[in-house]
């Protein structure tokens, strides 16, 4: 009842959704492709502004966390009855919707360098071994501990990927769905990625981009992330997590024999 008491939480929710909803959808041309601004990404930089003003308090914001679980609740529930009717057109896309999972092992292979290059030590394995969603924080923990460099890690892109996650996939989905000569359906599998906001966020973005293909999308987004969801854990258990604790050692090796070559010379 507390939740539902909190007169000022849901007022200031109200009001950024009807401003929101007023701008509506904005495009900026970015050569053959258009970067795609939804009231989404307007509600997320307003909501995180007053974040940090006296109209949000403590209290508040804990009270929109039970909320958030609510909202993405009720989307699972609409892609699911979105997924029905074109559940064929699902199964006709057989291995490549099974084989999207494995695009997730592209933050090791991209991100693990980059990490080790800026100076992280262990934190980079818990940063890049996967998106660092909440399954994936859990791993890490239950591995290293939450007060290892590997558990800093993983929560800090925790914590980036709520902020900014579901604005950095809105506006690359649209983009990249719009630049490149691949098929649309191709995006909305890897909009799914085992977060509700992200791939809400992505897909949003290409149903604006493509709206005759509106269920299409949904339908693919959302079986892609209940795959996400589903497989994603046994993927960074078996796959991700030692194949960076591997590649990490390589690079850390490499860097070390240059070290000491430099310093010999």
């Amino acid at each position: 009842m507390e939740l539902v008491k909190d007169w000022r939480l849901h007022a200031l929710v109200l009001l950024i959704v009807l401003l929101t909803e007023w701008v509506g959808t904005y495009e900026i041309g970015v050569g053959p492709g258009v970067i795609l601004f939804l009231p989404m990404f307007y509600a997320i930089i307003i909501g995180l502004i007053l974040y940090f003003t006296p109209l949000v308090k403590k209290a508040s914001a804990k009270n929109a966390e039970p909320f958030i679980v609510l909202g993405v609740t009720l989307l699972i529930a609409k892609i699911g009855v979105i997924i029905g009717p074109d559940i064929g057109t699902i199964i006709e896309a057989g291995p490549a919707l099974v084989l999207q999972e494995l695009g997730n092992l592209a933050t090791v292979f991209i991100a693990l360098p980059v990490a080790v290059l800026l100076g992280f030590k262990r934190e980079s394995i818990g940063m890049t071994h996967s998106i660092a969603r909440e399954p994936n924080v859990g791993l890490i923990i239950d591995k290293y501990s939450f007060n290892s460099p590997e558990g800093r890690g993983v929560m800090a892109i925790y914590i980036f990927g709520t902020v900014f996650g579901a604005v950095f996939f809105g506006l690359l989905s649209g983009l990249l769905a719009t630049i490149t000569p691949l098929n649309v359906l191709s995006f909305a599998m890897a909009s799914g990625v085992g977060s509700g906001s992200m791939m809400t966020a992505a897909s949003g973005s290409l149903i604006a981009a493509f709206p005759d293909l509106e269920n299409q999308i949904a339908a693919y987004a959302g079986a892609s992330n209940l795959l996400s969801l589903s497989t994603g854990m046994y993927l960074s258990i078996f796959v991700g997590l030692p194949l960076t604790e591997k590649l990490y050692r390589l690079m850390q090796r490499r860097r070390g024999d240059d070290a000491a070559q430099t310093k010999g010379e």
